[in-house]
């Protein structure tokens, strides 16, 4: 491998029909999270810590449905979801259903590095936080006044999406190839509004709502989870960007395209995904009305969409 490859780094703050009174927020939490990347990769640093170091920022920002601000589920409390993998070992690490971690995604590292497990659900996850270090927060403090203002009008009229209208599918993700070639994928949710405690959907699920490999590349997604589950769509994706025997495989475009409509002719679901194939190349895709990504262009310049 070369002593040095140009990095790469893709991020989402979620695919759903974002109102255009959201779109500012959204555009300016994918660019600070690109900001936050870029800047360990730019300097040499590891697509380990790139990748975290930009799901925080989204997580720290209400605007998305992750860490802090996230949707209330059916007993008006959150619950998150997380996970972090190495493409050069495919080892990973997950958390799911834990309602004291301010930012799973850390936690999630945490465990791909501390544990000979790849999955922490609830009570357990937390325990093990504490035990490296990683100071739990009050459930409350995770409850922002929107979110408790829509769980209480679903509570009074029966759940309904136009209690959610400024967010409903605000998962994020982040993929980074840094100058030694290592791709690490990693994605991170407060779930769907008004869950059945103790629901999980595709965001912590290998191979589901995240993946990544060496050898093809790293995806996240975004999106109705129990659609994604049934087409394992980020190792779905992964698998488009592999060769065929004796062919070429698909851009990294097309790889996107590919598993997206899938996820609409076989799942009928809704949702998106951004990914790098192993070359650091940008791929990204929806059926939703809008998604909220960016990544850093060859200029070096910050491309955010939604």
């Amino acid at each position: 491998m070369p002593n040095y490859l140009r990095p790469s780094l893709i991020v989402h703050g979620g695919a759903w029909a974002i109102p255009d009174e959201a779109v500012a927020a959204c555009q300016a939490g994918c660019r600070r999270a690109l900001e936050a990347g870029w800047a360990i990769l730019q300097s040499g640093g590891t697509a380990v810590d790139a990748v975290e170091a930009s799901i925080v920022v989204l997580e720290d920002d209400p605007t998305f449905d992750a860490g802090i601000g996230s949707h209330l589920n059916r007993d008006g409390r959150v619950e998150l979801d997380a996970i972090i993998m190495d493409g050069a070992t495919l080892n990973a690490g997950s958390v799911a259903s834990v309602q004291r971690v301010r930012n799973p995604i850390r936690l999630a590292r945490k465990i791909l590095e501390s544990s000979e497990h790849l999955m922490f659900v609830g009570n357990g996850a937390e325990h093990f936080a504490v035990e490296h270090g990683i100071a739990l927060c009050k459930p409350e403090e995770l409850v922002i006044q929107r979110e408790l203002d829509a769980w209480q009008e679903c509570k009074k009229n029966n759940h309904s999406q136009e209690h959610h209208d400024m967010r409903s599918h605000g998962t994020v993700g982040a993929v980074a190839r840094d100058t030694q070639g290592h791709i690490v994928a990693g994605t991170s949710t407060g779930g769907t509004c008004c869950k059945l405690p103790g629901r999980v959907g595709d965001s912590p699920l290998i191979g589901c709502g995240c993946y990544a490999d060496i050898e093809a590349g790293g995806i996240s997604c975004t999106g109705w989870g129990e659609a994604i589950m049934k087409i394992v769509m980020a190792k779905t994706a992964a698998d488009f960007l592999r060769p065929p025997s004796g062919g070429a495989p698909l851009s990294s475009q097309k790889a996107a395209a590919a598993a997206v409509r899938l996820l609409a002719e076989r799942a009928g679901g809704a949702g998106g995904l951004v990914l790098l194939d192993k070359e650091g190349r940008p791929g990204f895709a929806h059926n939703t009305p809008r998604m909220a990504y960016g990544y850093v262009a060859g200029d070096e310049s910050f491309l955010v969409y939604v």
